[in-house]
């Protein structure tokens, strides 16, 4: 009996397309994705301020999109009650990777890592009023994905000043913002404490860096 009409083969098959299938369904589920396009280039005369201030509006519109709740959301699904981070505790992380879709310069990339304790869902139930452990997590993750922006974009401002000085900025730019979820089981322990800042202090940091 050939492999086409070998009723065991086929079935075989199929589990594992239907295995493969899951696994990448899986994997799409425990990522949040903000990604955004800049075609307005800078004038030829524009001032480094202008241009990392053109950067910092392309990051801000991405993580806008990340923070949604169709993106969050499918994070906030693993804080169910009956869910694959049962005991809500989770680590993950945080990249930002800015592209120079005009230039030969490879993208540049930070990464923060962040973990959240079942009390932080607890200390975020007292704000939501609810008990449900998903509609807590959103908020919890929010907060981490703006922390962790901050701290990537802390990262990669030293790069982001040779992009500026070799003019790699001069052509369309596109950031892709990235945050995935694990079960603390299956991640490495976070560092020390980073410093908390909202998103809106990073024009802050830029003038400070000018």
């Amino acid at each position: 009996m050939s492999l086409r009409t070998n009723p065991d083969r086929i079935l075989d098959n199929i589990d594992k397309q239907k295995l493969r299938e899951e696994e990448n369904q899986n994997n799409q589920n425990s990522q949040a994705v903000g990604k955004t396009l800049n075609t307005e280039t800078p004038d030829l005369d524009a001032t480094t301020p202008e241009r990392t201030k053109r950067l910092f509006q392309v990051i801000e519109k991405a993580y806008t999109k990340i923070a949604s709740n169709t993106e969050l959301g499918r994070l906030a699904s693993h804080f169910r009650a009956v869910g694959d981070i049962p005991n809500h505790h989770a680590r993950g992380d945080v990249s930002v990777s800015i592209h120079y879709a005009d230039s030969p310069r490879p993208d540049d990339i930070g990464m923060a890592p962040y973990e959240i304790l079942p009390q932080r869902l607890l200390e975020a139930k007292k704000e939501t009023k609810t008990s449900r452990p998903d509609v807590n997590a959103l908020k919890v993750l929010r907060l981490e994905a703006r922390n962790g922006v901050l701290t990537a974009y802390k990262k990669l401002a030293p790069r982001i000043k040779d992009a500026l000085r070799d003019r790699a900025d001069m052509g369309h730019v596109s950031v892709q913002i990235t945050m995935d979820v694990r079960p603390a089981s299956h991640g490495k322990e976070v560092g020390g404490e980073e410093e908390r800042v909202g998103l809106g202090d990073l024009m802050g940091l830029i003038q400070k860096e000018e």
